[in-house]
C-alpha cells in the first residue's frame, strides 16, 4: 500500500485548531484534511451516546420492565462503559492520524519526533504550539512555514539542550 504524502499545512491542520492569531492543540485530532471523519462528527457521536443510552433505558417500555432503581443502576453502569468507549475511540483516532502523517512529517523534519512535538509534558519541544501560533499570526504557509518551524525547532533544542541530549542518548542506548 502506497503512503500518501501530506503538506505541512495539512499535517498541522489535523493536530491544531486555529482561531484568529493562535493555534491550539486538538484533544481529538481531525481527519478531515486527510479525507477522513471530521473531529466535529466524532464529538457529536460522543455527545449522542449518553443521550441514546438515556432514551434506551428510560423509555416507557424499558422503564416499566426495570423500575426506577434498576434503570438508574443500568444507566450508571452503561454510562461508565460509554466513557471507556469514548476514551478508547479517541486514542484509536489520534493514533490513526499519527500513523498517517508521520511519514510526511519525517520528510519535513527528520530530526524532530512528532510525538515529542505534540506531547503535553516536558519535552525539548514544549513550546511548539507557541512558535506555531507565531507563524499563524504572521500568516506563514508552505515553505515559509517550514523554514520558520525548522528555526523554532533549533531554538527549542538549544534552549532544552540537556533534555534533548538525554532523550537522544536514551534512544541510541535502546537500539
Amino acid at each position: 500500500m502506497k503512503e500518501e504524502t501530506y503538506s505541512l499545512d495539512t499535517i498541522l491542520a489535523t493536530f491544531t485548531k486555529t482561531k484568529k492569531d493562535s493555534a491550539k492543540k486538538r484533544l481529538i485530532f481531525d481527519q478531515t484534511p486527510l479525507n477522513g471523519i471530521g473531529a466535529k462528527w466524532i464529538i457529536a457521536f460522543f455527545i449522542s451516546l449518553p443521550v441514546m443510552l438515556y432514551i434506551g433505558i428510560f423509555n416507557p417500555t424499558m422503564f416499566d420492565m426495570l423500575g426506577i432503581a434498576q434503570a438508574i443502576i443500568f444507566f450508571v453502569v452503561f454510562l461508565s462503559m460509554v466513557m471507556i468507549l469514548v476514551i478508547a475511540l479517541t486514542f484509536i483516532n489520534n493514533n490513526k492520524v499519527l500513523r498517517q502523517v508521520t511519514p510526511s512529517w519525517n520528510n519535513s523534519f527528520p530530526e524532530v519526533d512528532l510525538k515529542l512535538a505534540l506531547a503535553s509534558g516536558g519535552t525539548p519541544y514544549k513550546d511548539f504550539f507557541k512558535h506555531y501560533s507565531e507563524a499563524v499570526k504572521l500568516g506563514l504557509k508552505g515553505e515559509a512555514l517550514k523554514t520558520h518551524l525548522a528555526q523554532a525547532f533549533k531554538v527549542m533544542q538549544e534552549e532544552n539542550a540537556d533534555l534533548y541530549d538525554a532523550i537522544a542518548s536514551a534512544r541510541s542506548g535502546r537500539r
